[in-house]
């Protein structure tokens, strides 16, 4: 393929701008973590295709793509995986490399998404030089993490996480935590949070863990943790669900309490010092701006995610052929972005039923993810978010201390001061 011009790239006609997450190594890791969703998608949508790794032309179009596809003055490159640091330093060297090269005079940053085992001291230099925001998945303590977060070797890896904190903290390398709630550690609310804090995590992101799989019909196939698949996994009801999750995966209930007791935590002491995803989203809701978090906007199809052959697709949850957008080698990533494909994708998203038309908290929910709503209404009506009594709950929870702080930012004071 030949080599792109060395020229910057023109602004991007769009106002709108869309979010790529890029996965550069695809979906290999050297995790072998219980409740992967990701994990599969190595055979499942590139069979026989080896060891996956972004070519140098994929990754040079993607740069030039996306920096002209970007109307602002500041571009922010995701880098996730898979395990994106299995791909070396020298990798993310050449893509800082090619950013400055079209640029165009705007200022370009960069997230990784680690599971922290491999960063080391050449790492911890490049990041810190290079200024990266990188987020560590770490699911709390010891305890709580190695239940499902181990090695291929079926190995804890709390430890090594922590080894690459530290390496961070070192370095001085801004980084924030991604916890998954999931069944071992959602009755856990304060011991996570408190731990995090402790860490040094200022920016804490907690995402709940919701799969379904198909129960298997082969008994002898082998499952990626040894023992046969219609054996190793049995699905089960959560907390009185229409549908079947797997056994890793959280209860609405039990989710629902665990965000109320930790904003409980963080509202008494830790506002302006801690930051929560979810409860800045929240603010922003309030404050009648919208949410900053697909999740909870009233449509997708912003949030494109890029496979390391330059496939496209239309959100990191439905990396599915049914959900292909096309290729970056074949039509350009601005097209894509603004594309029909991705138009339709982002607005089926506000067909909601009757019973989320009229929740009170839809304002701040919207539905939730698509990738959630797969339980009926007592009318029968499909579409409802699994996760909504958890939503709910904490919505409702929440709307006095959010009234309040959107009252003290509107007075131009900090919210804050709410703790007083």
């Amino acid at each position: 393929m030949p080599t792109l011009p060395a020229a910057g790239v023109p602004r991007a006609p769009w106002s709108q701008p869309f979010h790529v997450l890029a996965k550069p190594i695809g979906a290999r890791c050297n995790l072998d973590c219980r409740y992967c969703f990701y994990l599969d998608k190595e055979t499942t949508l590139y069979p026989g295709l080896g060891v996956p790794r972004m070519s140098d032309a994929t990754l040079e179009r993607f740069t030039r793509d996306y920096l002209a596809a970007q109307p602002g003055e500041e571009v922010v490159f995701s880098w996730q995986g898979g395990e994106p640091t299995l791909l070396g330093v020298e990798f993310f060297a050449r893509a800082v490399a090619l950013q400055r090269r079209y640029a165009a005079g705007r200022r370009v940053t960069n997230a990784l998404q680690t599971n922290g085992t491999l960063l080391d001291a050449s790492w911890g230099e490049f990041l810190a030089r290079e200024k990266f925001l990188v987020g560590v998945s770490i699911d709390g303590p010891r305890t709580l993490h190695d239940g499902y977060r181990t090695d291929q070797a079926g190995q804890p890896t709390w430890e090594k996480v922590m080894r690459g904190i530290r390496r961070l903290k070192k370095h001085r390398v801004e980084f924030n935590t991604l916890t998954v709630v999931h069944r071992r550690n959602v009755r856990h609310a304060r011991v996570v949070y408190e731990f995090l804090r402790e860490e040094g995590s200022g920016f804490m992101q907690f995402i709940p863990l919701v799969e379904r799989r198909p129960l298997p019909m082969e008994a002898a196939a082998g499952g990626r943790h040894g023992a046969p698949a219609g054996l190793r996994e049995r699905l089960v009801p959560a907390d009185g669900a229409a549908e079947e999750v797997t056994r890793e995966s959280v209860g609405p209930a039990q989710f629902g309490a665990f965000l109320t007791e930790v904003f409980d935590l963080w509202i008494r002491r830790d506002v302006g010092r801690t930051f929560v995803q979810l409860f800045d989203v929240a603010l922003n809701m309030w404050l009648g701006l919208g949410a900053t978090l697909c999740t909870f906007g009233e449509r997708c199809g912003n949030s494109l995610a890029l496979e390391h052959n330059g496939d496209v697709f239309a959100c990191d949850h439905f990396v599915f052929p049914a959900h292909r957008l096309g290729n970056l080698h074949a039509t350009s990533l601005a097209d894509i972005g603004h594309g029909a494909g991705a138009a339709r994708f982002g607005a089926a998203k506000a067909d909601l039923p009757r019973v989320c038309r009229e929740c009170r908290v839809r304002f701040a929910c919207h539905g939730d993810c698509p990738k959630h709503r797969f339980i009926a209404a007592n009318e029968g009506e499909p579409g409802v978010s699994y996760l909504c009594p958890a939503y709910r709950r904490f919505f409702t929870h929440i709307d006095p201390a959010m009234r309040r702080m959107a009252a003290l930012v509107r007075a131009g004071r900090p919210a804050a001061d709410i703790m007083r």
